[in-house]
């Protein structure tokens, strides 16, 4: 369980959500036990259940269902982790092996799909149309995003426009149903529900923004993951589109040909590029300002320590070095 501060508020509903998924891991095969413990310990921030929980209590919840659906939008979250380790060909995250490094893409691909199946035979079981109409559309949209990002690979053409769809369908996606399905659950009023899902979008954005902008100004340790991951897989991110866009011909030059070819031969004078043309500090100007929308929609809920955990969670966004 993490130290930062908004944890505390939901310390004891963690530790209830952490009991609920390792039950739910439960197989007749030990192979899909095996792996989905490997990938559920390695841990990460657990933001998507920590905003299911927050929410859910800001709004007045006080409920067991809230557990359910926190471990729901985990196991969803984490069958896409899974299935993107194998289709970006990832050995690393989190600073542990991926699964798919350790036991190969075939189970990997298999026990996501066993997590999507268990979140959805939770959601039956929590008897709620609204919530699994929402999280069914999720997972769809999660999916299109995904492949829309994999059409993209290696394509130096890549618009912001198109970029912000990908990360809006495979980032804030999941964020967006967390909060508003916590707001539904909770009998939330309906301006209070609309502002927690535009709450949960924003604070996704953000969150995949200055990711992007880590990817070339972080540190590797700290992220776990190695920098200019993205650039290795030709990925077209937004430092790196900017920089084709308003850097000089030369910068432009250096980032289309490394997207086209991948790798990270190229690395530095990338690095030096998305900065000194001020591709970096657009990107987290963006994320600042998602940020500061994600903190204003926050006031339509009454004042609580669990609005002010979601407040200090939109701000952690971005000021995060991992």
């Amino acid at each position: 369980m993490s130290t930062l501060p908004f944890y505390n508020a939901v310390t004891e509903d963690f530790d209830a959500v952490n009991q609920l998924i390792m039950r739910q891991l439960h197989s007749r095969v030990p192979l899909v036990e095996k792996i989905g413990s490997y990938i559920i310990s390695a841990g990460g921030k657990r933001l998507r259940p920590l905003v299911v929980l927050l929410a859910a209590r800001a709004c007045g919840l006080n409920d067991p269902r809230q557990h359910s659906l926190a471990a729901i939008i985990e196991f969803l979250h984490t069958a896409t982790l899974l299935h993107d380790d194998v289709v970006d060909t990832s050995d690393q995250r989190r600073g542990r092996s991926t699964a798919n490094a350790l036991w190969g893409n075939a189970p990997s691909v298999l026990v996501g799909d066993f997590l999507y199946s268990r979140a959805f035979e939770m959601m039956v079981e929590l008897g709620d149309m609204p919530i699994m109409r929402i999280l069914a559309n999720a997972t769809n949209v999660i999916a299109e995003g995904e492949v829309l990002q994999l059409s993209k690979v290696r394509d130096a053409s890549t618009d912001e426009a198109t970029y912000m769809e990908v990360i809006r369908s495979k980032t804030a996606m999941l964020f967006e149903a967390s909060t508003h399905c916590a707001a539904l659950l909770a009998n939330a009023s309906a301006e209070q529900t609309e502002s927690l899902r535009q709450y949960g979008n924003a604070l996704g954005v953000a969150f995949q923004l200055v990711d992007d902008v880590l990817d070339y100004s972080g540190d590797a340790v700290a992220m776990g993951k190695n920098v200019g991951d993205d650039l290795a897989e030709g990925k077209p991110t937004l430092p790196l589109i900017y920089t084709m866009r308003e850097g000089t011909a030369e910068q432009a030059a250096l980032v289309r040909k490394a997207i086209q070819s991948g790798g990270t031969d190229q690395i530095e004078p990338i690095q030096a590029a998305v900065r000194d043309c001020g591709a970096l500090e657009y990107t987290a100007k963006l994320a600042r300002d998602q940020a500061d929308e994600a903190v204003r929609l926050l006031q339509s809920l009454p004042p609580s320590r669990y609005r002010d955990s979601l407040e200090q969670l939109a701000r952690f966004a971005i000021e995060r070095a991992y």
